[in-house]
């Protein structure tokens, strides 16, 4: 029966969430609570890790339905990088879904924070990006972010608007509430203090100043990845400083890579980027494991738990887990490039592995470090006994990367993740770093 445990996970996390919202019910049985703030915190809570605090929550849901004065909520990203991945997807999927409940998503682009870099689980101070990089940046998130958001019901900021002016006397009366004490709490800091790692003083101002973003904003609610709580609980301290009702902390689970080990990012090579070619798209989300497959499904898709569950209960009782894999590569495609890119991104699929099948399990290698050529790679993830025979596979037209035959034996691999095929059996899913 322990194989079957895992196919009910999400039944059974869908049962929990109604257990806490009737709990949640039964701690006020003087007042009576609308049916459909209960489906407001299911909804809220769908996916994530943690909700603070939920009775909070209710009332401010509450208050909105009976005052019809929607919630305000915001979800900040700095623009480190020019592109968004479906790794931070999982966060705006989540302001998607309160958007649609009639609550106003506040979508903030960090410009002035990107300045100082945010130190969140880092284990060095972040170098800071320039004007320049920012600004190039930037020019894409928005655009990106409403592939997921309703444009024309998102509120876009930059906090250069309230930063900016802020100036010197402003940043220190801002310093002034909060103690040391209080930011050395803060897990990173702490390991980089303890191992005599250098902390500069201008990283303790990044959590000062997301904090202050919702005081300017007056955020109901704020999302974020689980790596940023202590930011976002710094935002909740701030606004009863200022004479605020704080804002509830909602943060998402951080979706690992097609690696299925390192969360998703750019600078680790395992992301798959919204606006990439939707058969690139689909053929990274066919190469994750079947194990990662549950864990895309539950955070990316917008399939029902139950839904979810059910598929998961069939390829547990022995359906091909391909089929389900499908299923979820087609979503995510017809999601970003239109109805029906799904479908011709699996013929084009099904067309590259024509002359052989493409195995549901294979080996997952991590090679080394990218850049690495194509005769170590095929090398290190024991595709061939040696850089000779991986030259003679090359020539010989038995070597494919992602479906594509190779034929550069001087061919360099970036970092990432690949299928990899050596005549007609031999695959691994290989990694570079």
């Amino acid at each position: 029966m322990a194989r079957y445990a895992s196919a009910y996970l999400l039944f059974f996390r869908a049962v929990f969430h109604f257990f806490l919202v009737k709990a949640y019910i039964m701690s006020s049985p003087s007042d009576p609570v609308d049916p459909r703030i209960a489906e407001d915190l299911r909804v809220a809570q769908r996916g994530c890790d943690e909700l603070l605090v939920v009775s909070e929550f209710a009332a401010k849901l509450a208050r909105s339905r009976a005052t019809g004065m929607p919630l305000r909520i915001k979800l900040g990203l700095d623009p480190t990088a020019p592109d968004i991945h479906l790794g931070h997807t999982v966060v705006l999927n989540k302001m998607r879904q309160l958007q649609d409940l009639g609550h106003t998503v506040i979508f903030l682009i960090g410009d002035f924070t990107a300045q100082i870099g945010d130190p969140s689980g880092r284990n060095a101070t972040r170098p800071p990006l320039t004007p320049e990089q920012i600004r190039e940046n930037a020019k894409t998130y928005y655009a990106q972010a409403s592939l997921v958001l309703d444009p024309d019901r998102t509120e876009i900021r930059y906090n250069s608007e309230w930063c900016d002016p802020l100036g010197t006397r402003g940043l220190i009366q801002l310093a002034s509430r909060y103690t040391v004490a209080r930011m050395m709490e803060r897990d990173d800091f702490t390991r980089r203090f303890k191992g005599g790692v250098p902390i500069s003083v201008h990283e303790f101002l990044y959590p000062l100043l997301q904090g202050y973003d919702s005081v300017a904003l007056k955020a109901d609610l704020e999302l974020g990845g689980t790596d940023q709580k202590f930011n976002l609980l710094v935002g909740r301290e701030l606004q009863k400083e200022y004479g605020q009702e704080p804002q509830c902390v909602l943060t998402m689970p951080l979706l690992e890579g097609t690696d299925g080990v390192e969360k998703m990012s750019k600078s680790k090579g395992n992301y798959i980027g919204i606006t990439e070619a939707p058969d690139s798209m689909f053929g990274k989300l066919m190469s994750i494991s079947d194990t990662l497959m549950w864990r895309y499904f539950e955070l990316l898709s917008f399939r029902s738990l139950e839904d979810i569950g059910a598929l998961q209960a069939e390829v547990a009782g022995g359906r091909n887990p391909r089929d389900a894999k499908v299923l979820l590569a087609g979503e995510i495609v017809d999601r970003f490039h239109g109805a029906g890119a799904g479908a011709r991104a699996l013929e084009q699929f099904n067309a590259r592995f024509r002359d052989g099948a493409i195995p549901d399990d294979m080996p997952a290698v991590t090679a080394g470090a990218a850049p690495m050529g194509i005769l170590k790679v095929l090398r290190e993830s024991g595709l061939a006994a040696s850089a000779s025979e991986a030259q003679r596979n090359i020539e010989q037209g038995g070597v494919r990367i992602d479906g594509d035959r190779v034929e550069d034996k001087s061919l360099l691999l970036p970092a990432g993740t690949y299928v990899m095929q050596v005549g007609k059996r031999k695959f691994a899913r290989v990694t570079l770093t």
